[in-house]
């Protein structure tokens, strides 16, 4: 009979405690991350000119445009409100992300 493998002090118990627990971290990041994708998100651009609808997998659901935005001698007006409205509704996204599953990412970069 020879010598167990030494795993650096740990045993098999608590090698197996390990990979239980890595399961259920990864169940509870799975059903976060399906909560979030069923949340929508709102970016608005000044004045509420433009509205973007977000579903929480970044997927552009809504885009409302008031007609006061649709200027035809300046079209630049519009697509900078676009932008801005597209820009904060996908930050809204990232920050409720980075919140939800922040802590299981913490001091891994």
């Amino acid at each position: 009979m020879g010598k167990r493998p030494n795993f650096g002090g740990m045993g098999m118990g608590n090698m197996q405690g390990l990979i239980k627990q890595a399961k259920k971290m990864q169940q509870q990041m799975e059903a976060e991350q399906a909560n979030l994708a069923t949340q929508e998100f709102v970016g608005k651009s000044a004045d509420d000119m433009v509205v973007a609808t977000f579903s929480g997998d970044r997927k552009l659901k809504d885009l409302k445009i008031d007609k006061e935005a649709i200027d035809p001698d300046d079209p630049d007006m519009l697509q900078d409100l676009v932008i801005d409205a597209v820009n904060k509704g996908i930050k809204a996204v990232d920050d409720a992300t980075q919140a939800s599953m922040g802590k299981y990412t913490k001091g891994l970069m």
